[in-house]
């Protein structure tokens, strides 16, 4: 057993005693009740489970969660599904999920949406020419599986949020 001290979505969580062999994903779900991060392929293959990671210096990247133990996440402060929308209204992105129908089962929307989150924050710290926008949003998706919708609905949302505060999100004059 080890002491898990973690903040999720904003909120420090007592240290917790878990087996060091608990998953991550196991954690959120039966410890915490947070259902939104799935269990997927067990294998760490399609990013279902991936929550966002924030690290002391203001970046962030996402990470499975169902081969990855929870005592890896000590002293970590990571964002999950449910800490998007902000007193019952959504972000911009999950707006933009629902307009696109870019879900069909929802399976793995939670992880499409944390990079698509992901890699909103990366651009606004270090915007790209318009000309890489689409390599840029597919290198960002690549990797995550969807099995309903053959992902272009997920690019074309998170590609119509850049495109809609260009200036935040894009080199200015290319």
């Amino acid at each position: 057993m080890t002491k898990l001290s973690i903040t999720i979505n904003g909120r420090a969580h007592e240290p917790t005693d878990v087996r060091d062999d608990l998953s991550m994903n196991d954690f959120l779900r039966e410890y915490l009740g947070m259902t939104g991060t799935k269990f997927g392929c067990g294998a760490a293959q399609c990013l279902s489970c991936a929550v966002i990671i924030d690290n002391p210096d203001g970046t962030s990247f996402t990470s499975p969660t169902c081969v990855v133990s929870a005592v890896s996440f000590d002293g970590k402060a990571i964002r999950t599904v449910e800490g998007h929308a902000k007193n019952g209204e959504l972000t911009t992105l999950q707006k933009a999920f629902i307009e696109h129908f870019a879900f069909q089962c929802g399976y793995c929307t939670a992880g499409f949406l944390n990079e698509g989150q992901v890699l909103l924050e990366r651009l606004a710290k270090a915007p790209v020419a318009r000309a890489e926008l689409e390599k840029t949003i597919a290198e960002a998706l690549d990797g995550h599986i969807c099995r309903c919708t053959g992902y272009v609905k997920y690019h074309e949302a998170v590609r119509d949020v850049i495109l809609a505060d260009s200036k935040r999100y894009l080199v200015a004059n290319q």
